[in-house]
């Protein structure tokens, strides 16, 4: 190999999937789904959940989070950017590339997002015009980061459909 090879040893992500509310119990219909597709993106990012009772908690835990890089927060909110699966994993691959070492993707409380909280995100993400049901939303954002890395991998579970 000659010497003028660069080795890049990159960092895996850190996907945090946060929300606001009660921690999901036994009743969850959601939860193993989406503690499911959580998993099937263990091979590209370290991921996991989180649960805060209120924002503040939320905002505060995001301040403690901040190290020598800074977290990158995504919030779900119905005025955010809409994005097409390619669009989103080009936008996931964009930070993963630029070496983005933790992202959080949080649903917010049943009263919306506050101006501070909208304000300290990165990116406000809608996943569309309807309203749904938290629990579902966690779910639909879970599927999407999975579906992101089959894209950027060429993984044959997003067929483009």
């Amino acid at each position: 190999m000659p010497n003028s090879a660069k080795w890049v040893m990159l960092v895996p992500m850190n996907l945090i999937l946060a929300h606001v509310g009660a921690r999901p119990g036994s009743k969850d219909e959601f939860e193993a789904l989406t503690s499911a597709y959580l998993t099937r993106c263990l091979p590209f990012a370290h991921c996991k959940a989180e649960a805060f009772r209120t924002e503040e908690a939320l905002l505060d835990w995001l301040k403690r989070l901040e190290g020598r890089t800074p977290v990158v927060a995504v919030l779900l909110d119905s005025r955010g950017k809409q994005m097409t699966s390619e669009g989103f994993a080009a936008w996931l691959g964009a930070r993963r590339d630029e070496g983005t070492q933790q992202i959080v993707f949080a649903v917010g409380p049943a009263s919306g997002w506050s101006d501070a909280a909208r304000q300290r995100a990165q990116l406000l993400l809608s996943l569309g015009p309807m309203t749904m049901a938290h629990a579902l939303a966690r779910l639909v954002m879970a599927e999407q980061l999975y579906r992101a890395f089959a894209i950027l991998t060429g993984h044959p579970y997003h067929g483009g459909h």
